[in-house]
Order: C-alpha cells, then sequence, then structure tokens
C-alpha cells in the first residue's frame, strides 16, 4: 500500500483572503478553521481524491521562488477563457524566468505564490 496526499499547506499572511481567492479558483468551500489556520476543500470534505489546502498564518516573508507550486487545469472551459476568469479572480502574471513559448500560464495568487494554469482541460 502506498500513501496519498490528503493535505497540502500553505504558508500565507492572510488566511482568509487566500482562502477566499482559493475557493473561487477551485471551486473548494471552508472546511474548517482552527485558530489562524483554514482548511479548504471539495464540499465532500476530507479524505477525497483532492486533496485538502491549509493556509497557515505566518509572519514570515515569502523569499523568491517557491519550491513547490500547484498547477491547475480548467474543467468546463478553454484554457484563455479560465485566465479571464482566474485574473478576474485576483491571480496575476508571474514571470520566473519563461521564455513565453510554454503552454502554460505562469500567475501568482493574491500573496505571491505562483501556479501554473495549466492547458489541457479535465473532467
Amino acid at each position: 500500500m502506498a500513501c496519498r496526499i490528503t493535505e497540502l499547506v500553505l504558508d500565507c499572511r492572510e488566511p482568509e483572503k487566500l482562502a477566499g481567492f482559493w475557493c473561487e479558483v477551485l471551486g473548494y468551500v471552508v472546511l474548517e478553521k482552527e485558530g489562524d489556520d483554514i482548511a479548504i476543500g471539495p464540499q465532500e470534505g476530507f479524505g477525497g481524491l483532492q486533496p485538502i489546502l491549509v493556509l497557515s498564518r505566518t509572519d514570515e516573508p515569502k523569499n523568491g521562488k517557491l519550491p513547490l507550486h500547484i498547477d491547475v487545469n480548467a474543467t468546463d472551459r478553454d484554457q484563455d477563457a479560465e485566465l479571464e476568469r482566474l485574473l478576474a479572480a485576483g491571480a496575476r502574471h508571474a514571470d520566473i524566468g519563461q521564455t513565453g513559448e510554454e503552454p502554460w500560464y505562469v500567475l501568482a495568487d493574491p500573496e505571491g505564490n505562483e501556479f501554473c494554469l495549466l492547458r489541457s482541460r479535465v473532467s
């Protein structure tokens, strides 16, 4: 038997704000608040196929590019339409040295955490 990723923890300065952003992006809901930390995930809750995202409050500044980032794929529209939706939700373009020829977009959430919008649509 193997392990599977059930939770990803993202340190942030404003968990409430970031929870709102990532809930909008992923179609997640707030599952739990414990102190300053907020767990968001699919409406089915903990233990499903999609990992929970825990937004953990910290005062430490973000220093440079994250060593781990999130990739997302649109589920019900093409990549360009999804890019517009993500930008309207508060994402912004991020430059991490890409050439512009990549088939994905590098974006940043409201606190500057990089993530990529991939080309493929998934169900």
